[in-house]
């Protein structure tokens, strides 16, 4: 990579085709949430080598409990399983671990894996990880909606910076970098209120297959863009 590239502050990823790369190479979905898993922690550790201080990916959507109870309960065990193993490498790479979502739908064990994770880590300031786990945008900005209520704040007062506060992603910045794998076409209902400004990348592989090269070509495009934020 060219020591000139620009590289986004905040990427935000939806790992897309695991089960479609399981299909196509003959092996169970599980597997494939597997392959996705290892590759998951190989482009993380990519970003933050090459200079993104911010990484959001969805791993685990509010749509994905309505898949089955045995596909369900096996992402479970391998988000329990790489919490586990990964808290010392969060420590000594200074990684900061955020869980956003719904995280009192999360079974108990991992969510207390979860709450142990974050706390052992929320002093990191080398970067953060937002891992969206049972995570839905339009519930997201309604819960946002609810508290303000509770707060009973001034109308007057609402504003997006007031807004933003009360997101999961409250103090950071909005991505830069929207990268979509598996050749899909949409944002399904991943942040959309911080990635309305955000550069939007979509790649034909399947999440196991995309690359620390395709993250590179990904990253040389976005160089490229000029942001103009409507101006």
């Amino acid at each position: 990579m060219s020591k000139e590239l620009i590289v986004p502050h905040h990427i935000a990823i939806i790992m897309d085709g695991n089960r479609r790369w399981a299909k196509e190479n003959n092996l169970n979905s599980i597997e494939g949430h597997m392959a996705g898993s290892k590759n998951f922690k190989k482009i993380a550790e990519a970003c933050y080598k090459m200079g993104v201080k911010i990484l959001t990916v969805y791993a685990f959507s509010t749509e994905n409990w309505k898949r089955e109870k045995i596909e369900v309960n096996y992402l479970m065990k391998l988000l329990a399983l790489f919490l586990k193993k990964e808290l010392s490498t969060f420590s000594k790479k200074n990684i900061k671990l955020n869980i956003i979502g719904e995280i009192e739908k999360l079974p108990k064990n991992v969510r207390k894996i979860a709450e142990k994770v974050t706390r052992n880590t929320k002093d990191n300031k080398k970067g953060i990880l937002n891992l969206a786990i049972s995570y839905g945008g339009r519930v997201e900005i309604l819960n946002a909606v609810k508290k303000i209520i509770k707060d009973k704040i001034n109308p007057d007062k609402i504003n997006e910076e007031l807004f933003g506060n009360y997101l999961y992603t409250a103090g950071q910045p909005d991505p830069d970098l929207l990268i979509r794998t598996s050749g899909e076409m949409r944002t399904s209902n991943f942040l959309p209120w911080q990635c309305v400004y955000s550069e939007l990348y979509f790649s034909q592989k399947l999440w196991p297959d995309f690359s620390e090269k395709d993250l590179e070509k990904a990253i040389e495009e976005f160089r490229n863009k000029q942001r103009r934020f409507g101006k």
